[in-house]
């Protein structure tokens, strides 16, 4: 094998106990450590090593350059009972974000629904764990994301330089005793990590998932980060113009409205950090219509699913799967080791190296 694109699998424990050291050299708190740890591990485990240990290197970067702001907490910027809204002040996004979920379920168990927008935060990972949050407490939740970052990396429809960044939509609905649903999906064709992730690779992305510098329609993610200087190549919507229009929703919810800064040059001066900023609508289903209601929902949802999954598979096809169904399959195949590419191992590495650096400390090697 090529050792530019060898992968190695990593025990999950592992690479846990890895980012949590990492993070604890750096000056995080254990519980900020722990929680970084535990949602960058998860995404890895769902098969989004877009959102995984990945974005690890990319963070210390931003540390380092004084943009991420380790232990900090949410503050109240309006309280409305049911509608809040939150500033995570530059703070780490995996700890912030369970924080600001944290009162938002409180507040939608306390009256059903709550509003939440939470502004200001560094790279909030998958958004579809603070939907597994939600519903892991019954509670439906669904977020509309945008994503800041220099330079922009998705063109609108129609156009061949990039405007705004991947900006997610995300829903998660609970079942009862069945699997919920969580829906959790960049507006670009493609997540900007996972282009990154080829990139370490050295393989090419679906076709219609970017075009380059001249609008030119390419596979090779190259496009996004090399040569230096060079006209920048771009990401596009997914479904043309339907997801450039859910892009727009996103970065007006989730920032505009929120406080948060849109994607703008103005906004767009850092090197390395993400701003993300969100409004998430978390309810109780049970407060819709009660009891009756609900078995009513989870009844129709199970028949629905199953009429659904019933339809012929086209060749090739294995299955039909629901919203969730993929992360739920990866987690079950990756539950003893994680693959990690050689292209990655290395920037994790070279972080590794900046953070004893600037801590004076020793860590124990990945591998």
């Amino acid at each position: 094998m090529d050792s530019a694109h060898e992968s190695f699998s990593i025990e999950p424990a592992r690479l846990h106990a890895w980012v949590s050291q990492l993070w604890q050299a750096a000056g995080c708190s254990a519980q900020e450590a722990e929680l970084t740890a535990d949602h960058l591990v998860q995404a890895n485990l769902t098969g989004h090593d877009s959102h995984g240990v990945g974005m690890v290197p990319r963070y210390v970067k931003s540390w380092a350059e004084g943009a991420l702001q380790l232990n900090q907490h949410i503050s109240v910027v309006h309280d409305g009972g049911a509608l809040l809204t939150l500033d995570a002040h530059q703070g780490m996004g995996p700890a912030l974000a369970h924080e600001a979920m944290a009162l938002a379920i409180e507040r939608a168990q306390a009256n059903g629904v709550c509003v939440m927008g939470l502004r200001n935060s560094h790279h909030l990972g998958r958004v579809g764990h603070w939907a597994e949050q939600a519903v892991a407490q019954g509670l439906v939740a669904i977020h509309f994301t945008n994503a800041v970052s220099n330079p922009a990396s998705v063109a609108p429809h129609g156009g061949r330089s990039p405007r705004f960044i991947t900006n997610p939509f995300t829903v998660g609905i609970p079942r009862g005793n069945d699997d919920p649903l969580v829906l959790d999906f960049a507006t670009s064709a493609i997540a900007h990590g996972k282009v990154r992730v080829a990139y370490n690779k050295g393989v090419a992305v679906p076709e219609g998932s970017l075009i380059d510098g001249a609008g030119r329609a390419t596979n090779d993610p190259a496009v996004l980060f090399e040569p230096a200087g060079a006209p920048q190549g771009a990401l596009l919507p997914f479904a043309g113009h339907k997801g450039y229009a859910l892009a727009m929703v996103c970065e007006l919810l989730g920032a505009a409205l929120t406080g948060g800064p849109t994607t703008r040059p103005e906004h767009m001066t850092m090197q390395w950090a993400v701003w993300n900023n969100m409004l998430a609508i978390v309810f109780d289903p049970k407060r819709i219509g009660g009891d009756s209601a609900v078995a009513h929902f989870e009844h129709e949802a199970r028949e629905f699913i199953a009429w659904v999954q019933s339809a012929p598979l086209r060749e090739g096809v294995d299955a039909i799967l629901v919203p969730g169904d993929p992360e739920r399959h990866s987690r079950a195949a990756r539950a003893q080791g994680i693959p990690i590419d050689a292209g990655t191992l290395q920037q994790l590495h070279e972080a590794q190296a900046t953070v004893e650096q600037r801590s004076g400390r020793r860590l124990a090697a990945l591998i």
